[in-house]
């Protein structure tokens, strides 16, 4: 058997395919992975439905941008509190009780995740929001400036069209 022959027998459904050139996890390992991300993490919609809901959410949400990206457009209700100033500036803010989520720009930024890092090294529980301000303006919620609240239609790439739900 040649070398190619040897390599092609042991690998034959993986080597030219990419996706499966790393084998998925085993199942515990997958379960314990998403689940933790779960905790980690929070939807976009799912962060819309419950502030639309008119009932006490249990958690308050932070946007960590800068002033002027604030002022651009922010999630009605949000605490505007950037992360370089949560050091000195949550524990005034903040209930340590009460959860908090975080949300930046977008999927490209890391802001979001930088203020829950500074959050919990203060001692919050907190949670990022997947998507940021992007994603929230893209999936048609309304967003709050010093003129008062703004809605954009919604990007059909990023939500169902002719429905509040997707179905996830």
């Amino acid at each position: 058997m040649t070398t190619t022959q040897a390599t092609t027998a042991q690998t034959p459904a993986t080597s030219a395919n990419a996706v499966l050139r790393v084998p998925p996890a085993a199942p515990a390992a997958a379960a314990a992975y998403f689940g933790a991300s779960l905790a980690f993490h929070a939807d976009v919609s799912d962060v819309a439905s419950v502030l639309a809901s008119g009932e006490d959410p249990g958690f308050v949400v932070i946007d960590s941008r800068s002033t002027e990206s604030w002022d651009q457009g922010h999630v009605p209700g949000a605490v505007h509190l950037p992360t370089a100033l949560i050091p000195t500036q949550a524990e005034r803010l903040l209930d340590k009780a009460v959860p908090v989520v975080t949300y930046c720009w977008g999927p490209g930024c890391n802001g979001g995740t930088r203020a829950a890092l500074a959050l919990a090294e203060l001692g919050y529980q907190v949670k990022e929001m997947l998507g940021g301000i992007e994603y929230w303006i893209r999936e048609g919620f309304e967003v709050e400036t010093w003129e008062g609240r703004e809605r954009r239609d919604a990007d059909p790439l990023t939500a169902p069209v002719g429905s509040d739900n997707c179905g996830c």
